[in-house]
């Protein structure tokens, strides 16, 4: 015949009078406030739990309830050693968190990564001790921004979400745009960008930024792109569409990156970037929208190419209590911030005709 289960006892609040609490390795163990010893749980009955108090402390029998209340308090009150490491884990944890969103706060605002040294942090202790009366030292001492860390952050961030992008993008369809620039510098680069449907939502993220070492011919191009998606596990045939400019690294017939593309994922469908079209027809459709334009370049330059006259416009701009105190440049293949020129529009034309040009 089996053995009967033996009876586990349970703690009672109403063994607080003896001087015992459960203890904090095990709910099932009595703890003397008084001695800190641990009882087995056989001895969880109120005559054992009496018994102790007289033959070991028999100078506390006469205490009521409320002072070995005041043990108990005390007790959990008192600081041990898991509860310092706790603690200092559970700060260290919360500057870290904060070292990271303000890293990401630094990215989105494109500022330099010394901001957050030089500026963020003494402006936080500036709010401590000003506002809140609080020592700042020892609050700042854990939210690292050096210049350094801020870089590993944005980098580490970084990482991760294009981890997330590629895993998303192995299992969906997507269109992908490609241009490729060239730096003041000479240097070529690859930019490309991916359109896909996420959460129900259109999305469109930049996807990478290659270094074109030598050429920029359309083999190179599908080269270097084939081995990003390679790389990150991306089937090329989720592709479904390819956006390019007019240029015949991108569009030529036998030897172009869209030709090429064609040859391996055949059903793409190849797009000429809007923004282009955009510039060809103001190119051709009207002859005065072309002089316009060219005349808003002419007046960029005439200003932005010497630093006397971009001195001397940026104080004819304050004197007029302008918004802006700079033009930004123009070229023929983008036209952008045309705000800002029409804006300036008077100040522009009378710095031009003060200087006897155009």
């Amino acid at each position: 015949m089996a053995e009967s289960r033996k009876k586990c006892r349970q703690y009672s609040i109403e063994y607080l009078k003896f001087g015992f609490i459960p203890s904090s390795s095990s709910k099932l163990l009595p703890k003397c406030l008084l001695c800190n010893k641990i009882l087995c749980n056989d001895a969880m009955k109120p005559s054992k739990l009496e018994n102790h108090l007289k033959r070991c402390h028999p100078d506390k029998i006469d205490k009521d309830l409320k002072y070995f209340q005041t043990l108990k308090d005390r007790s959990q009150n008192r600081p041990t050693v898991d509860k310092m490491f706790t603690s200092t884990s559970q700060r260290e944890d919360d500057g870290l968190r904060a070292s990271y969103n303000i890293s990401l706060l630094i990215a989105k605002s494109g500022k330099p990564h010394t901001v957050g040294e030089k500026l963020i942090l003494p402006a936080v202790a500036e709010v401590l001790q000003t506002v809140l009366h609080k020592p700042a030292s020892d609050i700042i001492k854990r939210i690292p921004l050096s210049n350094n860390t801020v870089q590993r952050r944005i980098d580490e961030m970084s990482y991760d979400t294009e981890s997330f992008l590629c895993k998303y993008l192995q299992n969906t369809c997507f269109s992908i745009q490609l241009d490729e620039s060239t730096l003041p510098s000479n240097e070529a680069l690859l930019l490309a960008y991916v359109r896909l449907i996420m959460y129900q939502e259109i999305h469109e993220e930049l996807l990478f930024v290659k270094t074109l070492a030598i050429e920029t011919k359309g083999e190179l191009i599908l080269k270097v792109l084939k081995d990003y998606l390679k790389e990150k596990e991306i089937p090329l045939g989720n592709r479904i569409s390819v956006a390019t400019d007019g240029a015949p690294a991108m569009v030529g017939r036998y030897r172009g990156f869209v030709s090429l593309l064609k040859e391996n994922v055949p059903g793409v469908l190849a797009i000429h970037c809007v923004i282009q079209r955009q510039h060809l027809v103001a190119k051709n459709l009207s002859v005065r929208l072309h002089e316009s334009l060219q005349f808003v370049i002419t007046a960029v330059n005439r200003i932005r190419a010497n630093a006397l006259n971009t001195r001397l416009f940026a104080q004819l701009c304050e004197e007029n209590d302008e918004n802006f105190h700079q033009l930004l440049l123009h070229t023929e293949v983008r036209w952008l911030c045309m705000t800002r020129f029409f804006s300036l529009f008077d100040t522009v034309s009378e710095f031009l005709h003060d200087k006897n040009s155009i």
